[in-house]
């Protein structure tokens, strides 16, 4: 069963279990995860060798119906959360962060350590400089599509205009022009496995297209106070995609609020069952994979002009965190400052 570590935050879960079988679909769908929060999980259990995601259009409406009833209000384009349903969404803590440890040397070229609670910026390193954000786009690709509350049941076929790829650069792929797949998978494998051509036709299959789509992230930007970002295409293979490390943690804080987010960034590995072939696939973000970390949010990316980059959201000794690394030169100079940064957290909260 693959089951996100921030599961252990919930307190006296009432869980409600939808079961759905059909013949290319082997999975076990627990949709909805009601607790005294009121966040939803999906709980996606597999029955070997393969699975499929398996949604009804009645257990998908609901999933993302209580997600959006987490989305905090914001007034004046600011990003202050509401701090009693933070507090409903952490458990209630003596715990607080404190800057008074040694700060630690990051490789990123930017970076920003975030009190997800209280917005407080707790380290700093070019955070407001404008970047690059490679792969990092999905995780507004995910917003958006979750924002739009469409049908995530529907099947749809991957075509040759979502494999053509963006400012003026392709990507590898294990997925296929023909390929079929829900749109709550395409959801999965972008935000697990950054596959582009699944991001391609979540902007592709929008309503009112891709140009509509686009539109929607630079607004959903805006209304987060995302100042200097910018969204040219869902992929992140375009570098005139951008924004600095302090606007993709409120972007991170927005996102964590949305239990289909959370669960998809943090799949640590699933069997795509695409009925002639089964597509095994990891996480792009070996801390994920590995476990050592309570990670409830997480997203890679990658191309030459941003570096090495990541965005989660995880928790330190019951206190959550943003954590934001922008053009890290190296995969492991990456994992690196994002370890360290997390240990220098470890170390840095104190009881009051």
């Amino acid at each position: 069963m693959i089951k996100s570590q921030n599961d252990i935050r919930h307190s006296q879960p009432q869980v409600h279990l939808a079961r759905k079988m059909t013949a290319r679909m082997g999975l076990l769908l627990a949709s909805v995860l009601a607790c005294n929060t009121s966040f939803a999980e999906i709980i996606m259990q597999q029955t070997a060798p393969s699975a499929s995601i398996a949604w009804s259009d009645t257990q998908a409406g609901q999933f993302l119906s209580n997600d959006q009833s987490e989305v905090k209000q914001r007034s004046n384009n600011t990003t202050v959360l509401n701090n009693s349903t933070l507090a409903n969404k952490y458990p209630t803590t003596s715990n607080h962060y404190s800057t008074s440890a040694s700060q630690p040397s990051v490789n990123a070229r930017a970076a920003i350590v975030m009190d997800a609670q209280t917005g407080e910026v707790l380290f700093g390193k070019n955070q407001n400089m404008t970047l690059p954000i490679a792969s990092i786009t999905k995780l507004m690709t995910a917003v958006v599509t979750a924002d739009a509350r469409l049908d995530m049941s529907q099947r749809i076929r991957l075509e040759s205009i979502d494999f053509a790829g963006a400012g003026g650069k392709n990507s590898s792929s294990t997925l296929r022009v023909g390929d079929e797949m829900n749109r709550a998978e395409l959801l999965l494998a972008a935000l697990m496995k950054s596959e582009n051509p699944a991001a391609a036709a979540l902007a592709r299959t929008y309503p009112g297209g891709r140009s509509a789509f686009i539109a929607a992230m630079n607004n959903k930007a805006r209304q987060l106070g995302m100042t200097s970002a910018n969204y040219a295409e869902s992929t992140g293979l375009d570098p005139h995609n951008v924004a600095s490390a302090r606007d993709l943690a409120l972007l991170v804080r927005a996102a964590s609020q949305y239990g289909l987010i959370r669960q998809f960034s943090t799949t640590p590995n699933y069997d795509f069952n695409l009925g002639y072939r089964v597509l095994k696939s990891n996480n792009t973000n070996a801390l994920v994979r590995n476990g050592g970390w309570n990670i409830h949010l997480s997203k890679t990316g990658y191309i030459n002009e941003a570096g090495r980059c990541v965005v989660m959201e995880a928790t330190v000794n019951q206190r959550p965190a943003v954590i934001v690394l922008l053009g890290a030169s190296t995969t492991a100079a990456r994992n690196n400052d994002a370890t360290n940064l997390m240990s220098w957290l470890g170390r840095g909260v104190r009881t009051l």
